[in-house]
């Protein structure tokens, strides 16, 4: 079966960066690394490749080109090269997992495809598995998933705070349950196999008890590392140990900016540095601006 792409070949243009929309976004996570990483290659290397939209009600509607598009914000662009497909919302929704088949997705974004497919646009779980090139099973799975998992859950995953792949060990259990066990990871550090234990002893366990197995977890008790293997860290522990880490090497490396001028190198080096620090900047920026965020008082905070 061939492609649900029109043959016309889309149109490329130039168009400012606040005139897309992003109503598909929702179908895919914001990770904050690979983020990063598009705009130093934005602030390096400009727009490498076009993004792609699709025509509605006037405006244009992003489908490909998430991460693009947000680095050109943080850095400043006006302007996207955009190619302009001739497909609706249901054409580009699938198009969306086709750009990014076997790689790219996790398994809670297909579900989220599936889900708006199957909700949104009224499509029949047979109808998804022809539009996609997959079995009906897989599309059952997918929105299982879907609405299964908790939509606090959800929004965890959204916000980077849980794993994608430890909230599918989650959504295992009862919807009651997935909230306090998604905390527990998520206050504690947990890896996705240490979440996947949890999930079983919670599974296993008797409903009165379930309370307890919670509460050792939220202690720490079930985290004792086995000879040879290192414990899991809470965030507080992994942000203390990372501050005294950057404050060692900033030190560090402001006595030898101070010591040794750029002038003073090879050429060469002096080069390779300068593109080393311009990118260090660009980080120490981003991590000057979350933490301000973090310092300020919430709103309703007793905090002076």
């Amino acid at each position: 079966m061939g492609s649900v792409v029109t043959a016309a070949t889309p149109i490329e243009r130039l168009v400012a960066v606040a005139d897309f929309g992003e109503r598909l976004a929702a179908l895919r996570l914001a990770d904050a690394g690979a983020l990063a990483a598009m705009r130093a290659s934005v602030t390096r290397h400009g727009q490498l490749s076009p993004v792609h939209a699709f025509e509605q009600g006037g405006a244009l509607e992003l489908f490909d080109g998430f991460k693009r598009l947000r680095a050109a914000r943080a850095v400043g662009l006006r302007e996207l090269r955009v190619l302009v497909g001739d497909v609706d919302e249901v054409e580009a929704t699938v198009h969306l997992r086709e750009l990014h088949a076997g790689r790219g997705l996790t398994a809670l974004e297909e579900a989220w495809i599936v889900r708006a497919l199957h909700r949104d646009h009224a499509l029949s779980q047979g109808a998804i598995a022809a539009r996609l090139h997959c079995h009906k099973s897989w599309v059952c799975r997918r929105l299982m998933l879907a609405e299964a998992l908790d939509t606090s859950v959800q929004a965890d995953v959204r916000l980077g705070l849980l794993a994608p792949r430890a909230a599918l060990e989650v959504a295992a259990l009862p919807r009651g349950n997935q909230v306090h066990a998604a905390g527990v990871a998520i206050r504690r550090g947990l890896t996705v196999r240490q979440t996947a234990q949890l999930v079983r002893e919670l599974a296993d366990a008797e409903p009165n008890a379930q309370g307890a197995i919670l509460a050792r977890w939220s202690n720490g008790e079930a985290l004792t590392a086995r000879p040879g293997v290192r414990a899991a860290r809470g965030v507080v522990d992994t942000i203390t140990s990372d501050v005294g880490k950057i404050c060692k090497s900033a030190g560090r490396l402001e006595s030898c900016l101070v010591t040794t001028p750029l002038a003073s190198l090879s050429p060469g080096a002096a080069e390779i540095l300068r593109h080393n620090l311009g990118e260090l900047g660009g980080v120490l920026v981003a991590l000057s601006r979350a933490i301000a965020v973090a310092l300020t008082p919430s709103a309703g905070s007793d905090a002076p």
